[in-house]
Protein backbone atom coordinates (compact mmCIF):
# COMPACT_ATOMS: atom_id res chain seq x y z
CA UNK A 1 0.00 0.00 0.00
CA UNK A 2 2.86 2.37 0.80
CA UNK A 3 4.33 1.82 -2.65
CA UNK A 4 1.01 2.72 -4.30
CA UNK A 5 0.66 5.91 -2.24
CA UNK A 6 4.25 6.99 -2.91
CA UNK A 7 3.94 6.21 -6.64
CA UNK A 8 0.67 8.15 -6.83
CA UNK A 9 2.17 11.15 -5.05
CA UNK A 10 5.21 11.16 -7.35
CA UNK A 11 2.96 10.90 -10.41
CA UNK A 12 0.82 13.87 -9.31
CA UNK A 13 3.93 15.95 -8.62
CA UNK A 14 5.35 15.03 -12.02
CA UNK A 15 2.15 16.03 -13.82
CA UNK A 16 1.64 19.32 -11.98
CA UNK A 17 5.21 20.60 -11.82
CA UNK A 18 7.94 21.72 -14.14
CA UNK A 19 11.35 20.11 -14.51
CA UNK A 20 14.58 21.41 -13.02
CA UNK A 21 17.68 19.80 -11.62
CA UNK A 22 18.06 20.08 -7.85
CA UNK A 23 21.88 19.93 -8.03
CA UNK A 24 23.32 20.99 -11.40
CA UNK A 25 26.43 19.33 -12.86
CA UNK A 26 29.62 20.43 -11.11
CA UNK A 27 27.87 21.56 -7.90
CA UNK A 28 28.22 20.03 -4.43
CA UNK A 29 26.25 19.72 -1.22
CA UNK A 30 26.91 18.86 2.44
CA UNK A 31 24.62 16.54 4.42
CA UNK A 32 24.43 16.28 8.24
CA UNK A 33 22.09 14.29 10.43
CA UNK A 34 21.21 11.24 12.49
CA UNK A 35 20.31 7.70 11.51
CA UNK A 36 18.13 4.76 12.47
CA UNK A 37 20.02 1.74 13.77
CA UNK A 38 19.62 -1.35 15.90
CA UNK A 39 22.78 -0.32 17.81
CA UNK A 40 22.68 3.26 19.05
CA UNK A 41 21.92 6.45 17.16
CA UNK A 42 24.46 7.15 14.42
CA UNK A 43 25.42 10.67 13.39
CA UNK A 44 26.80 11.38 9.93
CA UNK A 45 28.34 13.98 7.68
CA UNK A 46 28.35 13.49 3.92
CA UNK A 47 29.45 15.27 0.78
CA UNK A 48 27.83 14.82 -2.66
CA UNK A 49 29.14 16.12 -5.98
CA UNK A 50 27.07 16.17 -9.16
CA UNK A 51 28.93 14.55 -12.08
CA UNK A 52 25.93 15.04 -14.39
CA UNK A 53 22.48 16.58 -14.05
CA UNK A 54 21.15 13.20 -12.87
CA UNK A 55 24.07 11.49 -11.07
CA UNK A 56 25.95 12.33 -7.88
CA UNK A 57 28.94 10.68 -6.25
CA UNK A 58 29.47 11.09 -2.55
CA UNK A 59 31.51 10.30 0.54
CA UNK A 60 30.22 9.84 4.06
CA UNK A 61 31.62 9.52 7.57
CA UNK A 62 29.45 8.21 10.39
CA UNK A 63 29.85 7.44 14.07
CA UNK A 64 27.75 5.81 16.74
CA UNK A 65 28.34 4.59 20.24
CA UNK A 66 26.11 2.33 22.29
CA UNK A 67 26.03 0.26 25.45
CA UNK A 68 25.27 -3.46 25.44
CA UNK A 69 24.51 -5.84 28.28
CA UNK A 70 26.12 -9.19 27.39
CA UNK A 71 26.42 -12.07 29.89
CA UNK A 72 25.40 -9.72 32.74
CA UNK A 73 28.20 -7.24 31.91
CA UNK A 74 27.85 -3.78 30.36
CA UNK A 75 30.06 -3.03 27.36
CA UNK A 76 30.52 0.25 25.48
CA UNK A 77 30.96 -0.07 21.71
CA UNK A 78 31.93 2.47 19.04
CA UNK A 79 31.31 2.11 15.32
CA UNK A 80 32.88 4.40 12.72
CA UNK A 81 31.80 4.08 9.10
CA UNK A 82 33.44 5.31 5.89
CA UNK A 83 31.48 4.96 2.66
CA UNK A 84 31.14 6.11 -0.90
CA UNK A 85 27.86 6.33 -2.79
CA UNK A 86 26.44 6.87 -6.24
CA UNK A 87 22.87 8.12 -6.71
CA UNK A 88 20.60 8.63 -9.68
CA UNK A 89 18.29 11.67 -9.25
CA UNK A 90 14.85 11.39 -10.85
CA UNK A 91 13.96 15.11 -11.04
CA UNK A 92 14.58 15.64 -14.74
CA UNK A 93 13.08 12.34 -15.88
CA UNK A 94 9.97 12.67 -13.71
CA UNK A 95 9.59 16.43 -14.26
CA UNK A 96 9.92 17.26 -10.53
CA UNK A 97 10.57 20.87 -9.41
CA UNK A 98 14.02 21.82 -8.13
CA UNK A 99 12.93 22.31 -4.50
CA UNK A 100 12.41 18.51 -4.34
CA UNK A 101 15.03 15.85 -4.99
CA UNK A 102 14.19 12.13 -5.30
CA UNK A 103 17.03 9.66 -5.76
CA UNK A 104 18.14 6.04 -5.44
CA UNK A 105 21.55 4.42 -5.54
CA UNK A 106 24.21 2.16 -4.09
CA UNK A 107 26.83 2.61 -1.40
CA UNK A 108 29.98 0.72 -0.52
CA UNK A 109 31.67 1.22 2.81
CA UNK A 110 33.83 -0.01 5.59
CA UNK A 111 32.93 0.16 9.24
CA UNK A 112 35.28 -0.15 12.19
CA UNK A 113 33.62 -1.78 15.20
CA UNK A 114 35.49 -1.09 18.43
CA UNK A 115 34.62 -3.11 21.55
CA UNK A 116 36.41 -3.55 24.90
CA UNK A 117 39.16 -6.20 25.05
CA UNK A 118 37.18 -8.32 27.51
CA UNK A 119 34.09 -8.44 25.25
CA UNK A 120 33.37 -11.96 23.92
CA UNK A 121 30.47 -11.16 21.62
CA UNK A 122 30.40 -11.46 17.85
CA UNK A 123 30.74 -7.84 16.63
CA UNK A 124 33.45 -7.20 14.07
CA UNK A 125 34.54 -4.68 11.46
CA UNK A 126 33.76 -5.23 7.80
CA UNK A 127 32.83 -4.10 4.33
CA UNK A 128 29.21 -3.47 3.38
CA UNK A 129 27.36 -2.98 0.09
CA UNK A 130 23.82 -1.61 0.23
CA UNK A 131 21.17 0.35 -1.64
CA UNK A 132 19.30 3.48 -0.64
CA UNK A 133 16.31 5.52 -1.74
CA UNK A 134 15.69 9.02 -0.51
CA UNK A 135 14.47 12.51 -0.99
CA UNK A 136 15.12 16.10 -0.08
CA UNK A 137 12.95 19.14 0.32
CA UNK A 138 14.78 22.46 -0.13
CA UNK A 139 13.03 25.12 1.96
CA UNK A 140 15.41 27.79 0.63
CA UNK A 141 17.77 28.15 -2.32
CA UNK A 142 20.68 26.52 -0.45
CA UNK A 143 19.23 24.56 2.49
CA UNK A 144 16.88 21.62 2.85
CA UNK A 145 15.82 18.54 4.77
CA UNK A 146 16.73 15.00 3.72
CA UNK A 147 15.27 11.57 4.44
CA UNK A 148 16.77 8.31 3.24
CA UNK A 149 15.80 4.65 3.66
CA UNK A 150 18.07 1.66 3.27
CA UNK A 151 21.61 2.71 3.91
CA UNK A 152 23.47 -0.41 5.05
CA UNK A 153 26.98 -0.07 6.42
CA UNK A 154 26.66 1.99 9.62
CA UNK A 155 22.89 2.51 9.15
CA UNK A 156 20.38 -0.31 9.26
CA UNK A 157 17.15 1.56 8.57
CA UNK A 158 17.89 4.98 7.19
CA UNK A 159 18.70 8.52 8.19
CA UNK A 160 17.42 12.07 8.24
CA UNK A 161 19.03 15.49 8.49
CA UNK A 162 19.80 18.73 6.71
CA UNK A 163 21.45 19.48 3.36
CA UNK A 164 23.37 22.61 2.41
CA UNK A 165 24.23 23.39 -1.21
CA UNK A 166 27.80 24.68 -1.52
Amino acid sequence: MKKIIISSMLSVIAILCYSQTSLPKGKSQLNLGVGFSEWGVPVYIGFDHSVSNDITLGLELSYRGYRENYNNNNYNHNITGFSGNANYHFNRVMNIPSNFDFYAGLNLGFYVWSSPNNYYGSHSSGVGLAAQIGGRYYFSKNAGLNLEFGGGNAFSGGKFGVTFKL
